[in-house]
């Protein structure tokens, strides 16, 4: 190979920049790759992170409708208690009413004996 040959193919690569770009990229090309490996990792952490956050959000709305749940849970339980407090004071009363029923003539002499 003639140096005019080596010359025409050099010129046709690009010359001397040619060989310096070349030799720029071929050092190079491990902190490019390192470069996208660290922009891919970025993107997978942002998008983990935005997932974590709408879960988060998801699991927000779920405690608040429990908690909603409960406490109309709660305040049915303590109707149904007042309800049965109610019923139980009215069985009560009429437990008493029957144990104080006079039935015969002279109710002062009964046993037991009221307070009327």
């Amino acid at each position: 190979m003639e140096i005019t040959e080596f010359m025409t193919l050099l010129g046709t690569v690009g010359g001397v920049q040619g060989v310096v770009e070349t030799m720029k990229w071929w050092q190079s090309r491990r902190v490019r790759r390192r470069e996208q490996e660290a922009g891919v990792t970025a993107l997978e952490n942002e998008n983990g992170r935005k997932q974590i956050d709408w879960l988060e959000s998801r699991l927000a709305e779920r405690d608040a409708k429990i908690d909603a749940i409960y406490k109309e849970l709660r305040q049915e339980q303590g109707m149904r208690m007042k309800e049965l407090h109610t019923r139980h004071e009215v069985e009560l009363r009429l437990t008493e009413a029957e144990a104080r029923k006079c039935c015969v003539r002279g109710c002062a002499g009964r046993v037991p004996p009221s307070e009327y």
